[in-house]
């Protein structure tokens, strides 16, 4: 004598199936396709199928399976459904993890790029953002753009800095060519202050000092070594 199992009305949903379905809201217009329940093709309608659909087909996508399928069971629906949901976990785990290696890298180039190093060795040996910001002065991660093609490129960067007396906002333009990197512009803001500090302005002053002191001693040495030639 053979068991019968009760035939399945599919226009009545059972109360412990009508409930909060994660795979319909985790892989929606995907769990749609596989689960004959094509209203979650709506997704693809800008900003409705982003913002709301996935909330609709959580709420309502096991009664659409439900009725759009064939089951075996009750537990055979649970399982399958099940399924969906550990999968669509696993899908967006492994997306939040690949988006946080792709921003991990991104700040990992920025913060260890020739062109932030460059910027933030010359605001460190600065003496006008020592004197504004206070010795030591720690730099936050840059944001930007870098892009180059072999020895020759280009950066745009800001990045914080802060001192023993307050803090600022540094933005510097620098260019690659021929394999060397080199700052056109670096700017310090410091926080409260309406104007910024040109400091590549305010090195440029202190290197045509440098070059006079050289100039000076180089003549004075030439002016002594003539007299002791004269006296000799």
């Amino acid at each position: 004598m053979t068991e019968t199992r009760p035939a399945i009305d599919p226009k009545v949903v059972p109360a412990e199936i009508d409930r909060w379905n994660w795979g319909a809201f985790l892989l929606n217009w995907i769990w749609g396709i596989g689960n004959n329940t094509y209203i979650a093709l709506l997704t693809f309608i800008p900003l409705f199928g982003f913002f709301i659909m996935p909330f609709v087909l959580g709420a309502k996508g096991s009664a659409w399976a439900w009725r759009n399928g064939r089951w075996d069971s009750v537990e055979h629906f649970k399982r399958v459904q099940r399924l969906w949901a550990i999968w669509g976990a696993i899908i967006w785990l492994g997306m939040i993890a690949l988006f946080a290696v792709m921003i991990g890298s991104t700040f990992y180039l920025l913060r260890h790029s020739e062109a932030y190093e460059l910027g933030a060795t010359t605001l460190r040996t600065s003496s006008e953002a020592v004197s504004v910001l206070g010795a030591p002065i720690s730099t936050g991660f840059p944001r930007g753009t870098i892009s180059f093609d072999g020895a020759s490129g280009s950066a745009i960067l800001t990045f914080s800095a802060t001192g023993t007396k307050t803090t600022g906002q540094v933005s510097l333009e620098a260019i690659k060519r021929n394999g060397l990197w080199s700052l056109k512009t670096l700017m310090l803001k410091p926080e409260g202050s309406e104007t910024a500090i040109d400091l590549m302005e305010q090195l440029k002053v202190q290197i045509k000092r440098s070059f006079r002191r050289v100039d000076y001693f180089a003549s004075r040495a030439i002016y002594l070594g003539s007299a002791r030639d004269r006296h000799c």
